[in-house]
């Protein structure tokens, strides 16, 4: 059944993209892939009629999905069959149609990003970043074999398009010989066309005043770029790789700005909310990498002259890696927090290597899930502390963000997953 679907799903994607031809920006990498998606959406708004994917459609059934307009069928055939009707009217009538997609495209296994290319035709092609440690590799032997996936958006690209390549990211940066088209870089490095300096970050505690400054800089111009609510050097990639998209498209800087300073990443990303016992929350829950984890500890650990306590969860499909990976984490941690609350089977090996590191073993707490550790963390909280949550998705760590979240009846504004059918997991 799933096969059928994705077989008319490509072929009326196909038939649309060719009557309609819009412009198209593909966006890829191993982490960072939707927020850069949502940044790009919020530049390019200022000027043109957009469509980029909802929740995470981003595979052989959502990236078609998106380029139709529709949400997913689930598992009802009438549902299905009033999608494929509602595209053929879309294929055989004229009908208002975006100027640009933005489409976020995954790769769980080989030949994914191939599949996608097969009746996709990206103008613009964003590769995010691979890391060292790569994420998502149930299916790939090594970072190198991911960064050769993801590689897959980039080659087909004509010399007028443009590949826009995070240059912080050693296997992106490589990528730039892979391309034929121009090449548009982007980074903290001083070989990056669209470049960050001077990144600080401003911590009052205050959600509305606090957030992170730095200097955008291009071709022999700067300007000092501030946002309020977000933490972390990560969150600067999203809104160069945006900058860059909109120099692509010949964009003035003051349209590029207006939509920078309305993006905000989606929720789950590091962004801080008012915590019980006058506490703050650093929420980054969506999802977790390696990479993604030591910048938000990083972030944690700035927050000098207060507890800082640091509550992680599993990190998931990291393959040969997973030992390794939250080992790594485990130093990492006992190097920025005062606390640690590890949640999952493989959390325990951070926790082991926290106190290795020399953490005492009374600051170290182990809970196989996260409805496990809500209360305990409850108990030992005091007045002052930042709290910072993560891990993966499938480790439900939003859940303990709302059991101590000041005001809880707002969860579904702020967190993440707060769908009917996420609740009742």
């Amino acid at each position: 059944m799933k096969k059928i679907i994705e077989h008319i799903l490509k072929r009326l994607a196909a038939d649309v993209l060719r009557k309609y031809k819009p412009y198209i920006i593909g966006v890829t990498g191993s982490m960072g892939k939707t927020s850069t998606k949502e940044a790009i959406f919020a530049v390019l708004g200022t000027r043109f009629s957009v469509r980029r994917n909802v929740k995470n459609y981003n595979n052989e059934i959502g990236v078609p999905l998106t380029i139709l307009g529709e949400e997913s069928g689930g598992r009802s055939p009438l549902r299905w069959l009033f999608i494929f009707l509602k595209a053929l009217k879309i294929i055989f009538f004229k009908t208002k149609y975006p100027e640009i997609l933005i489409l976020e495209m995954g790769a769980d296994k080989p030949g994914d990003i191939k599949y996608l290319m097969s009746f996709v035709n990206p103008n613009i092609g964003v590769i995010t970043g691979i890391g060292e440690i790569p994420v998502h590799v149930e299916f790939f032997k090594s970072s190198v074999q991911v960064a050769r996936e993801k590689a897959g958006l980039i080659e087909f690209l004509e010399k007028e398009d443009f590949a826009i390549l995070n240059f912080d990211d050693k296997l992106v940066k490589g990528m730039a010989t892979k391309t034929q088209a121009k090449i548009l870089s982007y980074g903290f490095d001083e070989a990056a066309d669209v470049r960050a300096t001077g990144y600080e970050i401003n911590i009052t505690l205050d959600p509305v005043l606090s957030g992170i400054g730095f200097k955008i800089e291009y071709d022999g111009k700067n300007l000092w770029f501030k946002k309020e609510g977000i933490f972390g050097e990560h969150q600067v990639y999203p809104i160069l790789s945006a900058y860059a998209v909109g120099l692509a498209l010949n964009m003035n800087l003051a349209e590029i700005f207006e939509g920078l300073k309305a993006y905000m990443p989606p929720r789950g990303r590091l962004q801080m909310i008012e915590g019980i016992k006058s506490s703050w929350i650093l929420d980054d829950t969506y999802n977790a990498s390696p990479a993604a984890t030591i910048s938000a500890l990083e972030t944690l650990a700035k927050f000098e002259g207060r507890r800082r306590i640091a509550v992680l969860g599993d990190m998931l499909e990291l393959g040969e890696f997973t030992e390794s990976a939250h080992r790594l984490i485990g130093e990492k941690v006992s190097e920025c927090a005062d606390y640690f609350f590890a949640v999952g089977e493989r959390m325990q090996f951070a926790a082991e290597a926290a106190n290795k590191k020399g953490m005492k073993k009374q600051k170290v707490f182990w809970f196989e899930t996260a409805d496990g550790a809500r209360m305990p963390l409850q108990m030992i909280m005091q007045k002052g502390d930042v709290i910072l949550i993560k891990g993966s998705q499938s480790m439900r760590m939003e859940k303990i963000v709302e059991e101590i979240m000041a005001h809880p009846e707002m969860a579904g504004e702020l967190l993440v997953r707060q769908e009917e059918k996420w609740k009742k997991i």
